[in-house]
């Protein structure tokens, strides 16, 4: 027996590196991969069915669960789409706060990520410390939107509300002093911006403490270097997005080549690789967060200067205020009919992109004058990337193919929509 040594192997899904949900089904010989076969739709949720049965506002919240690592930029691509059908513009404020939350949104991603990532390979450390500025956005997440993860917080034609004047606090409890109650509050007795504020002068030291640990460390670069190799044309025809196509090298960035909401008025650089390795993907990510941290400070600045409306005056797409709606009979009668009927969106189609955390996040929407969409479809940027998988696994060892799934950043709730 010692001589056959071609062997077809079930990788998955209860590996924690197959997120659960991924079946990879491996021709080997011996410990070499030949083939890779990835089995999709064992999460299938059927977003977009659900969402041709539901008014227009009410399947916001559905876009959260998608990826459900980059929640508000799935929001911001529906909520664009929406917008283009009814010919309706957020206001300056609304827009600063979407791009500010989409660069919070990226460092959530890129956080999860290169904890996860670090893990699949070996590094512990670096986890834990991913998962404590973690903590720290999403208290930013639950401060405007009252929820830590499935937000449902940007709205045709603006934000559910403005930024909060106030954090929430910790309380001092058998299992924390008041001394570290104090310690934890300490940042938060300004506004949600002060705070946020206060995370962007703290953050850049802490992403150079991930890559003290990972970047010149020799276990990490055998690991990462010369895995998953994709050339900069080859990136292009397999339909890759984000920093999976960045890391091949070639520049691009929907911020930059196709802006969108105040991106064009935002100073910051497109990290590109050189080698298209897993290594590349992994330095264009970390420089990625640098990035959002620059572009999240100019916002930071902006609201800050500049208040105002965050949300658009037209009641045709926003619900009466609460105060209203208990005082006024008119108003209660209209926020009745909006929660329950929602509105109308004027026939036609339209696409809507974000440059997601993971690649281009798309939404193509139709509407056929309903208060319902006739047909909704993602575009996921990690099905493209899934696809390559056998591809960039080939002729590596079974050890690899655990680094070649980290580098992809799969997530797939937005792969089996």
């Amino acid at each position: 027996m010692a001589e056959i040594r071609n062997l077809t192997m079930n990788f998955g899904p209860q590996h924690p590196a197959a997120h659960g949900v991924l079946r990879l089904v491996l021709e080997m010989d011996g410990e070499v991969i030949q083939k890779a076969d990835p089995h999709i739709g064992l999460l299938h949720r059927g977003t977009e069915k659900l969402a041709e049965s539901k008014p227009f506002s009410q399947s916001i919240g559905y876009m959260d669960r998608l990826d459900y690592v980059s929640m508000m930029c799935n929001e911001h691509a529906y909520v664009l789409a929406i917008e283009n059908l009814l010919g309706i513009k957020p206001p300056p404020r609304a827009q600063y706060i979407r791009v500010m939350f989409d660069e919070i949104t990226r460092i959530l991603n890129h956080l999860m990520w290169l904890g996860a990532h670090g893990l699949d390979i070996g590094a512990m450390t670096v986890f834990l410390f991913c998962f404590r500025e973690r903590e720290d956005l999403m208290d930013c997440y639950e401060a405007v939107s009252g929820t830590r993860m499935h937000a449902t917080y940007y709205r045709p034609g603006g934000v559910h509300r403005d930024l909060p004047d106030a954090m929430p606090r910790y309380q001092a409890s058998r299992w924390r002093s008041e001394a570290d109650a104090a310690r934890l509050n300490a940042v938060r007795a300004g506004t949600l911006l002060d705070f946020i504020e206060d995370f962007t002068r703290r953050f850049p030291a802490c992403v150079d403490e991930y890559e003290t640990l990972l970047t010149d460390n020799r276990i990490w670069k055998q690991r990462t270097v010369n895995i998953g190799v994709v050339p900069p044309e080859r990136a292009i025809q397999l339909g890759f997005t984000g920093p999976m196509l960045r890391g091949s090298g070639v520049e691009w960035d929907l911020r930059k080549k196709q802006p969108y909401e105040v991106y064009a008025e935002m100073d910051f650089d497109i990290p590109v690789g050189v080698h298209g390795d897993c290594y590349d993907r992994y330095l264009v990510r970390v420089e990625e967060m640098r990035q959002s941290n620059r572009i999240i400070q100019q916002c930071v600045t902006w609201l800050r200067a500049n208040p105002g409306p965050a949300m658009i005056d037209d009641r045709k797409v926003r619900a009466p205020r609460r105060e209203e709606m208990k005082g006024d009979m008119e108003s209660l009668i209209h926020h009745f009919k909006f929660m329950t009927e929602g509105y109308c969106v004027p026939e036609g189609e339209s696409y809507a992109a974000v440059e997601a955390p993971k690649g281009e996040f798309g939404v193509y929407l139709v509407s056929d004058g309903a208060n319902k969409p006739y047909r909704l479809k993602c575009r996921a940027p990690g099905f493209a990337h899934l696809a390559a998988l056998s591809e960039m696994v080939t002729g590596h060892m079974l050890a690899d193919v655990v680094a070649v799934i980290g580098t992809q950043d799969i997530v797939f709730g937005e792969i089996d929509r």
